[in-house]
């Protein structure tokens, strides 16, 4: 069989673009798949499904296209033979690079669609693995001068991971399961999205389910599982009714108005399904008797300000490999050496994946650093000496999702934490790393850089007690913030690890800061369904000489309608049209609500506020009447766990 074409990709994709119905929508993917599967075979239908779910690569698959907005744009304007100005403007139009380019190319693309999948696949294959920028946008370029228009546009929004079909990875996989069922092979939406959390691999399910051996999924590491989260409360009394009350359907989630920076999780409709298959499981294993028995049954550990991260190694497949994830799924791994070296040597316990925080510690005390403090590494992919030795990092393990080979998420919280003590009775003496290299060690011996005496133990254990009262809780979380730790996470001891849920069984009981009132000092334009309004405003308080000093931006919190007011107000009060960004008038004032503050040196005020959204806007409130510099300092000051000024 032969390699179907991309055009099958991206006549679907704007069909799908115009198209409202879900089923419609849902019947036609799977007529499609069972086309692309007989004119193609295996290969064809797993990229085909790849790509129409915006995937240029499995989720297993460590490679990346390391091809930005910057050389997407230029590689367009060279073969569509456009200027800046033409770009700039069919971008603003759209608000997409993709459909910017489907203008521009009009006339100038081939007239027939010549693109076969798996040249695509060998074009993003040569992108990845490409040693220079300049061998990358050749690759690419080669690519964009075969393809029309059409296939170009959805090229692009392919590469940029945001396709705007209104397809998710959910429907797709329910597209697999109809296309299989006609194919013979009954199959159901759930099964598909069982293989695909276990497999990393939406393509590979695909090719599973019109096989009929779906069965056959297996967990592979190396690819971050959805995190459980945690309801907040305001109080140790609103913990303890939350774990007493008696059960009642959840809630409908709440519509959010904007996205907020602390909440970002990845859309994952097979984590769904695995919460689900997870709850179901663990309801039918969970003893009676707790239920039965007066108290709240939980479990209480310190709330620590790092970076939430999930853990995987010891895979015996992949000697030596470790990898890092962070809480929206990214591989942060490069910005944290020393964990590396530390469990590329600690894989006795075989393939493990742990939940925790890492956290930037002060071995001397044996206490967190402030998060300002850690977020200096994040993002780094250089590590010096300087850094690892300043910032010294650990990982502050909680939960357990992977051990002996079995997920153990239906576990019960209390059988899984015995699990995590044995393991890390096991692993703390060996996952150990030194402050600071060698300089005649060679970067990437991971297992010459942890010999020496100078070598710590980089996995710590959360102390978890268990409470039964109000009053524990409280004096738990007058502890924990005398530690300059956040505040408390309580736990159901019998609550099994909903992978992506945010329910009642953990709450997190956390110090509230107070809101700021500032003015927009400068907005500049949105992304995707926000392109062509300003939605991103930087704000201001007032210094002591009543000059406005930028503590921070913010784009959430506000709805459609009050954007829109916003713009047409913002461009009616434009001082200085810099393009994507104008300065304005200070007159419009703002509620907002952060986590931290932070002395920063990227605004004027000295400060940055950590996570900032917007409460309401405050028109009642006249400019004169603003937040000032020493208030953000005093709100500074009061945080258990700012950055201390240095001498």
């Amino acid at each position: 069989m032969g390699s179907a074409r991309f055009h099958e990709v991206s006549q679907l994709a704007e069909a799908l673009s115009k198209e409202a119905s879900r089923l419609k929508k849902r019947a036609a993917i799977a007529e499609a798949m069972l086309r692309v599967h007989n004119g193609g075979g295996d290969e064809s239908l797993a990229l085909f499904t790849r790509y129409l779910a915006g995937e240029p690569f499995a989720e297993a698959d460590a490679r990346k296209l390391n091809a930005g907005g910057a050389i997407l744009s230029r590689v367009v304007k060279k073969v569509s033979g456009a200027n800046d100005a033409m770009l700039t403007a069919a971008y603003r139009k759209h608000g997409d690079l993709g459909a910017a380019a489907f203008d521009l190319l009009q006339g100038e693309a081939p007239s027939e669609a010549g693109l076969t999948l798996a040249a695509v696949d060998a074009a993003f294959d040569a992108m990845a693995t490409a040693r220079s920028t300049a061998m990358r946008e050749a690759a690419l370029e080669a690519l964009l001068s075969q393809a029309t228009a059409l296939e170009a546009k959805y090229l692009l929004k392919l590469m940029l991971g945001d396709m705007r079909i209104g397809v998710k990875a959910s429907l797709v996989e329910e597209a697999v399961a109809e296309a299989a069922t006609q194919a013979d092979r009954a199959t159901t939406p759930a099964e598909v999205r069982h293989a695909v959390m276990l497999e990393a691999d939406l393509g590979c399910a695909a090719v599973m389910a019109f096989r009929g051996t779906l069965h056959e999924a297996r967990m592979r590491l190396f690819h971050p599982l959805g995190f459980m989260l945690a309801s907040p409360v305001e109080t140790p009394e609103e913990a303890v009714e939350r774990f007493t009350a008696k059960p009642k359907a959840a809630p409908e989630p709440k519509k959010r108005k904007g996205r907020k920076a602390d909440d970002l999780i990845a859309d994952d409709s097979a984590e769904e399904a695995l919460a689900e298959a997870v709850e179901a499981e663990a309801a039918e294993t969970a003893p009676d008797a707790e239920t039965d028995t007066p108290g709240i049954h939980a479990l209480l550990e310190d709330k620590f300000d790092g970076m939430r991260a999930q853990l995987h190694f010891g895979d015996p497949a992949q000697p030596g490999r470790v990898a890092l994830y962070s809480r929206n799924r990214e591989d942060i791994t490069e910005s944290f050496p020393e964990l590396v070296e530390a469990f590329a040597q600690a894989d006795s316990t075989g393939a493990t994946i742990l939940d925790g925080e890492i956290l930037g510690w002060d071995f001397a005390t044996g206490k967190a650093l402030p998060f300002a403090t850690l977020g200096q590494r994040i993002g780094r992919k250089r590590i010096t000496n300087e850094t690892r030795t300043r910032i010294p990092v650990v990982f502050m393990a909680f939960d357990v999702m992977f051990a002996h080979d079995e997920l153990v998420l239906p576990k019960p919280l209390r059988e899984r934490r015995e699990l995590l003590e044995s393991l890390a009775a096991q692993l703390i003496p060996q996952a150990t790393s030194p402050l600071e290299l060698d300089a005649a060690v060679v970067p990437g011996g991971l297992f010459a850089a942890t010999v020496g005496d100078d070598a710590r133990e980089r996995l710590l254990l959360s102390h978890a007690v268990e409470v039964e009262s109000a009053d524990a809780i409280d004096r738990a979380y007058t502890d924990a913030r005398n530690r300059a730790n956040e505040g408390v996470m309580i736990k159901a001891a019998n609550s099994a690890y909903l992978p992506g849920r945010r329910g009642l069984a953990w709450v997190k009981l956390k110090r509230t800061l107070p809101t700021l009132d500032v003015v927009i000092t400068g907005a500049e334009f949105g992304h995707g369904r926000r392109a062509g309004v300003l939605s991103d405003y930087t704000f201001a308080v007032r210094n002591a000489e009543g000059e406005l000093e930028n503590v921070g931006k913010a784009y959430s919190g506000v709805t459609d309608a009050e954007i829109a007011e916003l713009t047409e107000w913002l461009q009616a009060h434009t001082l200085t049209d810099h393009g994507h960004f104008r300065t304005v008038e200070p007159l419009r004032v703002l509620e907002v609500a952060f986590n931290n503050v932070m002395r920063s040196e990227r605004h004027s005020s000295g400060f940055a506020l950590r996570f900032p959204r917007i409460i309401r806007l405050r028109d009642d409130k006249p400019v004169s009447e603003i937040d000032t510099v020493e208030r953000v300092e005093e709100i500074f000051q009061m945080q258990p766990d700012k950055v201390a000024d240095e001498e």
